[in-house]
């Protein structure tokens, strides 16, 4: 009767581990230089992060800076990113390295994480390395443009990693607010606020403990379904930064995160994780060792 138990419950969690399978692609996009910040802009273009090249294939750099840029593209039936161009972001505005961003679903606002210039410094004492996230709207004769920073970004804290749910009513990020009852428990965690009318935004809210911990939580991901996809480097991972999901329940709060399998993860940094309305497709970023390089963009199906 023992050994009957112990043969249930290996066929019962063998079974259960083979209700999905992913199948992973690294993209011909990828080469020695870093990509990102994946973002969906629409049902088939996607928009990510990485080093703006000069016509000689050189990284350009402004002030000495590198400059990161935000680029989209168009997705092809086998999941390649084709048709690949920089997103126009108005040049009065010094916006010469963006790490992250979204565009709201529908398609009218750019919300983008970048570091304060000499054109919106604001006063007072803070950290240089500080990001806050801006948001602009779209011009056909500017590209993006008229970029105010979010009314809720305090310069004495860092805002990162923007991402919309599918109204475009609620909006997330991580931070690393300090001090009050939404006082951030690790090095960043993850938070939300209402978008609301007339640029209007309600005040930040921590999602809790059931998606932070005491380590790093970043790049979130909301999908269509409401489920939160983000990436930590809590303990008991796979190693370095690992991709995580959370549940929405009836009431709106998040259930408690459980790791991603593998080949979704690895012992390497994996994040930027996104997938489609169907839950059947997706990219995430991941420094594998078998890689292309520095951040590669993979791209995977799941067969269930």
């Amino acid at each position: 009767m023992k050994l009957f138990c112990y043969l249930v419950l290996f066929v019962g969690c063998f079974g259960f581990s083979q209700t999905e399978r992913y199948e992973i692609t690294n993209l011909e996009i990828n080469n020695e230089h870093p990509h990102y910040g994946l973002m969906c802009a629409s049902a088939n273009t996607i928009i990510f992060t990485t080093y703006f090249l000069t016509k000689k294939g050189k990284v350009k750099k402004v002030s000495r800076n590198t400059v990161l840029a935000i680029f989209q593209g168009e997705l092809s039936e086998n999941g390649q990113i084709i048709n690949i161009y920089p997103i126009g972001v108005d040049a009065k505005y010094g916006i010469t390295r963006i790490t992250s961003a979204a565009i709201s679903p529908n398609g009218k606002q750019l919300f983008l994480t970048t570091n304060y210039s000499d054109k919106d410094r604001p006063s007072g004492s803070f950290k240089d390395t500080n990001f806050h996230i801006k948001v602009g709207e779209y011009n056909e004769a500017l590209g993006w443009t008229n970029f105010k920073v979010l009314p809720f970004c305090n310069p004495k804290f860092s805002y990162a990693h923007p991402s919309l749910s599918a109204d475009g009513k609620t909006l997330y990020f991580t931070a690393n607010i300090r001090g009050g009852k939404e006082t951030t428990k690790g090095g960043s965690d993850i938070f939300k606020v209402d978008v609301l009318e007339n640029g209007n935004y309600s005040e930040p809210k921590n999602l809790g403990s059931k998606v932070n911990s005491y380590s790093k939580e970043m790049f979130p991901f909301i999908s269509a379904d409401n489920t939160l996809y983000f990436a930590s480097n809590r303990p008991n991972g796979y190693g370095g930064f690992d991709i995580y999901k959370s549940t929405m329940n009836a009431d709106g709060a998040f259930l408690k995160a459980i790791k991603m399998p593998k080949p979704i993860n690895s012992n390497k940094d994996d994040f930027s994780f996104i997938i489609d309305a169907q839950n059947k497709t997706g990219y995430f970023s991941s420094k594998r060792n078998e890689g292309k390089g520095d951040d590669d963009v993979y791209f995977f199906t799941i067969n269930r």
